[in-house]
């Protein structure tokens, strides 16, 4: 079996959430057990920081591993969705999986996998675990995938955890409550394991201090931290580096051999190290054009307000959504003055274009539909002049098909 055949078996024979939604998804533990069983517990032979939240878990999780690379450490990195390709999932050292590693794990165990029936992210999740024990990792940085209590990664035994934020979304599996998600994502608090917490409604943070004292674990507030700054754009980042921050300062206190030159080198070279992209990543200048992952409620109020620090003649939003969130929240924070450009990505689970465009329209946001994200945004350069703003946003997915290929 080829990588591509593997990847295409992945793809097209198992469950996966970020293209179908939530035919996918799997509330439970259970298949995500067995499955590193049969591996001989992988997930047990390294140590874990654990992060949950509802925006900014990932760029955490790359500030933390960029950091422990600094610090001469052998980092194992999992996150989620990939961008451009499957492998960005799982990295060492910021080098993806390798693919014969993948081809010979999916050629091994797909006939296993019949009678348990696991997802895409199950498999996923259960591979980065081998893949990392494989490596012999000197500690990983996992994020969490969808909540916290019952998602897959949470079979790990932590040293650290964080959650950096809590919004709504995911509703239908989560809650609808600030109260209810945070008790999901407050699901990976383990026993006298600290947890650091980014910004949380007051309402979220309560809980999740509850559930914190209930496991005697210490809680670290970062949002009262001074971490250096990182080579992340976006006003949000801040939290994000906040978060980070803490999670380092915990390490630190575990002894880990982490410097203070370590924590700024690896803010600063977080890009270059784990091949973060999306995050208010500029794609061309003049007109300045920017690619954001900003999806739900929380992200896109951040979005909003990073464009109001900037100047720019005109402003132009290549936008596409998936069907599964709250579309009106995210688009009555949207500024009206804008010129639109409404696509949906190549997945299942993208919202129509023109039902988008329509939802726009309640909200005073106006333009014209295009075929695909490529469309769009070729349109909004044709209507740009050099001084204007071009911003692709609304979800991951619309952002994956117009980045250029990581070397």
């Amino acid at each position: 079996m080829t990588y591509e055949e593997a990847v295409e078996y992945l793809f097209s024979q198992l469950p996966m959430f970020h293209r179908i939604g939530a035919a996918a998804y799997k509330p439970d533990i259970g298949n995500i057990s067995q499955l590193c069983d049969a591996l001989g517990n992988p997930h047990l032979k390294f140590p874990v920081v654990h992060v949950a939240g509802s925006n900014g878990k990932g760029s955490t999780s790359h500030l933390t591993a960029s950091v422990l690379m600094e610090a001469g450490y052998k980092v194992g990195l999992f996150t989620s969705p990939h961008l451009k390709d499957y492998r960005e999932r799982i990295r060492v050292n910021g080098k993806k999986i390798d693919k014969t590693f993948v081809a010979e794990f999916v050629a091994q165990s797909k006939e296993s996998w019949k009678s348990i029936e696991p997802s895409f992210f199950e498999i996923t999740t259960a591979l980065a675990f081998h893949y990392f024990a494989e490596e012999r990792v000197d500690i990983a940085v996992i994020e969490v995938g969808m909540g916290g209590r019952l998602d897959s990664t949470n079979i790990v035994q932590p040293i650290v955890t964080a959650i950096t934020s809590i919004s709504k979304d995911h509703t239908q599996f989560l809650g609808d409550t600030h109260e209810l998600i945070a008790r999901e994502k407050g699901g990976i608090i383990k026993q006298n394991i600290p947890i650091v917490l980014g910004k949380l409604p007051i309402e979220a943070k309560i809980e999740i201090e509850k559930t914190a004292h209930e496991k005697d674990s210490n809680i670290i507030d970062s949002t009262i931290l001074n971490a250096p700054k990182s080579a992340l754009e976006g006003s949000y980042q801040l939290f994000n580096e906040r978060t980070a921050f803490g999670i380092l300062q915990e390490l630190q206190k575990l002894n880990w051999n982490i410097s203070n030159e370590n924590v700024a080198e690896g803010f600063l070279r977080v890009m270059e190290n784990t091949h973060l992209m999306g995050r208010w990543q500029v794609l061309a200048n003049h007109p300045l054009t920017v690619a954001e992952v900003a999806h739900n409620e929380e992200g896109i109020t951040f979005l909003v307000e990073k464009l109001k620090t900037l100047s720019f003649q005109k402003l132009h939003i290549v936008i596409g959504m998936v069907n599964d969130k709250d579309h009106s929240q995210v688009l009555s924070l949207l500024p009206q003055e804008a010129e639109y450009y409404f696509v949906q990505a190549d997945i299942p689970r993208a919202l129509p274009k023109e039902e988008l465009q329509t939802k726009a329209l309640e909200f005073m946001l106006k333009g014209n539909c295009y075929p695909n994200v490529h469309s769009g945004l070729e349109a909004a350069k044709a209507a740009s002049s050099k001084d204007d703003l071009i911003v692709v946003t609304g979800s991951i997915f619309t952002v994956a098909e117009i980045l250029p290929e990581e070397d």
